[in-house]
């Protein structure tokens, strides 16, 4: 006689209840999320052995620092890549809604801005900008059913020509102090910036890990038709995702900004090819409805890791810049080797 599913045990044809499989596949998931921790030490050794530096109080909270303006686009996009979109234009994202911001506050003759609205209105204007940049990539996306690797990259040199233009090509400085609090202010000892980002990861861990609307997010990923037919309301949900997903990259180019005191004419170039290498190491699939956001954040936390044990190491900045790429050639064919399948 069968034994129940729910008891968790196998039917009379040897086959395992389906409860035992979920079972195993969440255990597998959660074993998959710390895959990078022992990385994460052996880095941390081999860095104090390279520089006894490495370690100390001032370097971790600089490396800290420095990732988690990043580490906000990298919550962004392991969003998007989750529910199998993809988002390109989220650098751009991080330099212009900051940029707009700047434009528009900064006293006229004093900083290469405007000075139209207080030094108040800077935080809200710059994600103001951001969630209306996702809006319309979600718009072409969903709503007109465009491919959304053209029309983010397409996005994405919009974007950066009108930060260009509305610069003239020069650096934004005088900043409000609005904008400045972020980047400067220390909570407990420690920035600001790295407090709002491990809030946002947590966050995020919560939500995609802990609700249905998580849930909903992995179920688009993996199949949109089954998830439709189940009854999420997908277009909703992608809406939600990437007008989120941009209002992130507002934020982590703010936070990038006051800790610069500036905002370049380039702010944010390049910034798209570390985000993507961070989620790869970090098991998010680029098919979709695969990965975690505790894995996306040892994935960033990893890769800074190694960067700052680098340039203690003398290395030249040049070639960390072949960094990236490796790493993402490296965690694909891991994954190919430990999953039987290639994150494609």
């Amino acid at each position: 006689m069968p034994e129940s599913v729910a008891t968790g045990r196998t039917t009379d044809t040897g086959t395992p209840a389906p409860a035992v499989t979920a079972e195993r596949r969440i255990a597998f998931a959660r074993l998959r999320d710390l895959a990078l921790i022992p990385a994460i030490i052996a880095i941390a050794i081999v860095g104090q052995l390279v520089n006894p530096v490495f370690l100390q109080t001032d370097n971790i909270i600089n490396v800290l620092q420095t990732m988690s303006e990043i580490a906000v686009l990298v919550l962004a996009e392991t969003m998007v890549l989750i529910v199998k979109k993809m988002d390109l234009s989220l650098e751009s994202t991080a330099g212009l809604a900051p940029g707009v911001a700047a434009w528009l506050t900064v006293p006229s003759g004093a900083g290469h801005g405007l000075g139209l609205l207080p030094g108040g209105w800077a935080v809200p204007v710059t994600i103001a900008v951001g969630l209306a940049i996702g809006a319309v990539n979600a718009l072409f996306v969903i709503n007109f059913g465009l491919n959304g690797f053209i029309v983010t990259l397409g996005m994405l040199i919009v974007l950066r020509g009108i930060l260009t233009g509305i610069s003239g090509g020069q650096t934004f400085f005088h900043l409000p102090g609005s904008m400045l609090y972020v980047g400067t202010t220390q909570w407990l000892g420690m920035p600001a910036s790295v407090w709002l980002c491990l809030l946002l990861f947590a966050i995020g861990i919560v939500v995609l890990g802990f609700t249905s609307f998580g849930r909903s997010l992995y179920a688009i990923g993996g199949n949109v038709d089954a998830a439709k037919a189940a009854g999420i309301r997908t277009d909703r949900v992608l809406w939600i995702v990437m007008v989120t997903a941009s209002g992130l990259a507002a934020l982590g180019g703010l936070m990038l900004s006051g800790r610069l005191a500036s905002v370049a004419s380039a702010q944010g170039n390049g910034y798209i090819f570390t985000v993507f290498a961070a989620a790869v190491i970090g098991g998010i699939s680029l098919n979709g409805g695969r990965g975690s956001v505790f894995g996306a954040f040892t994935g960033i936390l990893l890769l800074y890791l190694i960067q700052n044990v680098l340039t203690l190491g003398g290395v030249p900045a040049q070639w960390i810049g072949a960094l990236n790429g490796s790493i993402i050639l490296i965690a694909l064919a891991l994954s190919r080797i430990t999953g039987g399948k290639v994150q494609e």
